[in-house]
């Protein structure tokens, strides 16, 4: 085991290490029926050498030579990676991720696990394999891009720990990995999500496994407040004509607060199955609420909420406000991973390696995050206020220094609005146009010319 790891471990709580001891490892890959031999690359080494490669913000396998103080290349060290199966990454992932939301039972929303599902998306190198899996964005000539992954990452919101992370190819929806995300959760827990995951399809399936939703309201979707809307006691038009809501209102909480019933579309939509589409309910019942926002520099000035959470008594409007404003920390915890872990540019280039490394992104993402918990339980403060670069730094230290967790608590900044733009400019580059041989072409004929 390399010193730097040796030197992690020791860091880490002790029911957090013990989900990346080395009997863990060897337990993971037993479980998935992956046998192997003896040798000096063998599955707790290549994990602990790829974590580490990982936590130093992705440096390279022959930098990774180095550190493991043993005598092999990094090629035998990329085969070494290619040998593991990935479903022993992905057990990592998941007996890691567990051990951190073991460090914070206590953070719950109304006795409810609260969870908050996003996408994102990350490039890799140009290689024929990925380009074949995942596509390019569109507008760009082949030979000029590079592939990007479409992910969907699921992430506490007391602990900021990331439970799921799927990568898909770019031309695919949101919803397309929802089923597969959401299979860690539990009946009783709450999941946030934008407007992209507000449907009728997706909430009745969250409902049919004892999961509520909050969800920004889809921008298709009709919301109509008015008192004079049908409901069940005075029946209406059902659905009624284009352009007004096709729901029916069943209960009125306030002037903007409102349970109404979901008719089941016609349409399936592209991510179920014909059977499973078939069973769900004729209709839901969904709350529909609406709330000003009045924080200066955010563009958003209204935002209507629809959620299964029915009872405005046990989960009054205001509470579900505060609730959806905490899914932007999600948009921090991207950011962390992406440009603070390095991850926004992966670096393996055939898909089963991508796979492996956002899962190690995943590991490595978590024990930070462990780091910040600890810190802020002895600081007794916000783990979102614990910066997150300064506990990368702290776990990836040389052994003896230190050795308490005391981390670098960032200012309180609520509301805190900064413009999107860069200050530092590139350099006055021409984009790549067109494939690099033909750039060699027309400067070779500029050559013969002169």
């Amino acid at each position: 085991m390399p010193n730097r790891m040796i030197s992690i471990l020791g860091r880490l709580r002790q029911d957090v290490a013990a989900a990346i001891s080395a009997e863990t490892i060897e337990a993971a890959c037993k479980e998935v029926g992956y046998r192997w031999r003896r040798r000096k690359l063998g599955p707790v080494e290549t994990i602990y050498l790829f974590l580490v490669q990982v936590l130093l913000e992705d440096t390279s396998c022959r930098h990774v030579v180095r550190i493991g103080g043993r005598e092999f290349t990094d090629t035998a060290y990329c085969k070494a990676r290619s040998r593991l199966p990935l479903a022993v990454f992905l057990e990592l992932v998941r007996r890691v991720a567990a051990a951190v939301r073991g460090a914070s039972e206590d953070s719950r929303w109304h006795g409810h696990r609260v969870w908050v599902v996003d996408g994102s998306s990350v490039s890799m190198p140009d290689a024929p394999e990925l380009q074949g899996h995942f596509g390019q964005p569109g507008g760009q000539r082949p030979g000029c891009g590079f592939p990007v992954a479409k992910l969907l990452m699921l992430f506490h919101v007391g602990t900021g720990m990331l439970l799921r992370v799927t990568a898909a190819p770019l031309r695919s929806h949101d919803m397309s990995g929802a089923g597969a995300i959401s299979g860690g959760l539990e009946p009783g827990d709450v999941l946030l999500g934008d407007r992209g995951f507000c449907s009728y399809a997706h909430m009745a399936m969250l409902l049919g496994r004892g999961i509520s939703a909050v969800f920004r309201m889809h921008q298709q979707v009709n919301v109509d407040f008015a008192p004079g809307r049908p409901t069940a006691r005075r029946k209406g038009p059902y659905p009624r004509p284009q352009g007004l809501p096709s729901s029916r209102r069943v209960l009125a909480h306030g002037p903007q607060d409102q349970v109404v019933a979901w008719p089941k579309p016609k349409g399936r939509p592209g991510w179920m199955t014909e059977e499973e589409y078939a069973a769900l309910p004729e209709e839901i019942l969904v709350r529909e609420l609406r709330y000003e926002v009045a924080t200066p520099g955010y563009r958003v000035r209204r935002v209507t909420l629809a959620t299964t959470l029915l009872d405005a008594a046990a989960y009054p409007a205001v509470e579900l406000a505060e609730l959806y404003y905490r899914r932007w920390r999600v948009e921090h915890n991207l950011r962390n991973m992406k440009i603070t872990m390095n991850m926004d540019v992966l670096k393996c280039t055939t898909v089963d390696g991508v796979l492996k490394e956002l899962a190690m992104y995943a590991i490595a993402y978590n024990l930070v995050r462990s780091a910040m918990l600890e810190s802020a339980r002895l600081q007794r403060v916000d783990p979102d206020r614990i910066s997150l670069i300064d506990g990368l730094r702290w776990l990836t230290a040389p052994a003896g220094e230190c050795e308490s967790p005391v981390l670098v608590v960032n200012p309180s900044r609520r509301g805190r609005y900064e413009p999107r733009v860069k200050k530092r400019r590139p350099k006055q580059y021409l984009r790549m146009t067109k494939p690099r041989r033909e750039y060699h072409k027309d400067l070779l004929q500029q050559w013969v010319a002169a």
